[in-house]
């Protein structure tokens, strides 16, 4: 079996399951924000239970327009905020302890590896870098799975990807990802368990793990995972105090198909409107001028996101007529950036610096686009008016790529940046 599979098989209490086959499997957390929750919950409320299943194996989050951004997202969160009281729910983080979920949820310990992990938003997959199958789910399956404690999945089939190789400077884990989903397509993964090995592993980080597996999806898969190595078990052991299972994929496991990337010979990558899977490396891009940088987001909004753009973006001044807005992905991301005074370096440089939101990512609020604006954008995706009007464009890249776009106006190799 794969490494999914084998959690899928424990989790349904079965010896082996295989490509296709339909279970039911217990789940160990349950996770919603302030768009899917609302849904979720009054779904919940037909099925006619008094209470969800363990009350610590709910998460609520509000991040996507939060704070509140008009009075219906208002009235969303005092729905969660209102269920999560009366459910006894601890894991419901209000304004100022909360972050963008998929930052938030690793760094508050609630994900440990082997386990299964199901969310009402798509990029629940991130928690793959930790060794867990997570995987996004509808509002409904997520009331249920908080009535029940379980739910039905298909197992899914595997693709391998083996990295080697040492990623040259600037090029991390977004430029891997991007170029994977260019390489095999939006659908190329479709509903199946993207699987990360290789001795090129040893040379990204676990928040590079963590891009590469929020953008699983992008490229159609269920699921992105990674093995659970010194890295996982590094950031596993500082901050999660659950026990855990460690599964590993058979030597004898069945992949639909290997691929072997390089990872020197990738270069900085930007995906052109309006389909992640459309990435030119960054020799390619051409002259393309911008008006809007975003950086952050459940896929860039961590430390090392930071620390990359103001590294590029210290003592220089954005180029006039750019808005520059950086969002971190957590309350504790925020406070150690100002520790390090990377927000001294964003605002002098003529960025503004938010607080933790999905905010622009989905064209909710914080840096929406006009008609015919383009921005360069850390976030995930950039379909037809992701980020406001739908003539508009996003051209996704890297934090190192963005924050060089920033100081020049247009898409730009930070090698390029003195």
């Amino acid at each position: 079996m794969t490494m999914t599979q084998k959690i899928l098989a424990a989790h349904a209490g079965l010896n082996e399951v295989k490509a296709g086959q339909l279970i039911e499997a217990k789940v160990d957390l349950v996770l919603g924000n302030d768009v899917t929750a609302p849904v979720a919950i009054r779904e919940f409320n037909k099925i006619g239970v008094s209470k969800v299943f363990d009350s610590d194996k709910v998460a609520l989050v509000p991040d996507h327009f939060t704070p509140n951004k008009d009075i219906k997202s208002a009235e969303h969160c005092k729905l969660m905020r209102e269920f999560a009281a009366e459910h006894g729910i601890e894991n419901y983080f209000e304004v100022g302890e909360m972050g963008i979920e998929h930052c938030l949820l690793p760094e508050r310990g609630l994900v440990a590896p082997g386990e299964i992990i199901v969310g009402a938003d798509s990029h629940t997959c991130t928690y793959g870098a930790l060794g867990a199958f997570s995987t996004g789910v509808g509002s409904t399956d997520m009331a249920c799975a908080m009535a029940s404690g379980t739910a039905w999945f298909r197992v899914p089939s595997a693709l391998r990807f083996e990295l080697t190789g040492k990623p040259s400077e600037w090029v991390g884990g977004k430029d891997v990802i991007l170029h994977i989903i260019g390489m095999i397509g939006v659908d190329g993964a479709l509903y199946k368990s993207m699987e990360f090995c290789g001795s090129g592993l040893e040379h990204l980080s676990i928040d590079d793990r963590f891009t590469i597996a929020n953008m699983a999806i992008e490229a159609g898969g269920k699921n992105g995972i990674f093995p659970v190595d010194g890295t996982a078990l590094g950031y596993v052991r500082e901050h999660c105090a659950k026990p855990y299972t460690v599964f590993a994929a058979d030597a004898d496991a069945e992949y639909d198909e290997t691929y072997t990337i390089d990872l020197s010979k990738v270069e900085p990558t930007v995906a052109f409107p309006h389909l992640p899977s459309n990435a030119r490396p960054i020799g390619e891009v051409g002259e393309v001028r911008i008006d809007q940088v975003v950086i952050g987001s459940c896929t860039n909004g961590r430390m090392t996101d930071l620390r990359i753009a103001a590294g590029i973006m210290r003592g220089k001044k954005v180029a006039k007529g750019v808005r520059v807005i950086i969002l971190p992905g957590t309350q504790k991301i925020y406070l150690q950036a100002l520790e390090e005074g990377l927000i001294a370096d964003f605002v002098k440089a003529g960025a503004v610096f938010s607080t933790p939101t999905c905010g622009p990512c989905l064209g909710g609020h914080m840096g929406i686009l006009a008609k015919g604006e383009r921005a360069v954008s850390t976030t995930n995706r950039n379909f037809v008016g992701r980020m406001g009007h739908a003539e508009s464009e996003v051209y996704l890249a890297g934090p190192a790529v963005a924050a060089a776009s920033a100081l020049t106006g247009r898409i730009t190799d930070p090698r390029e940046i003195n």
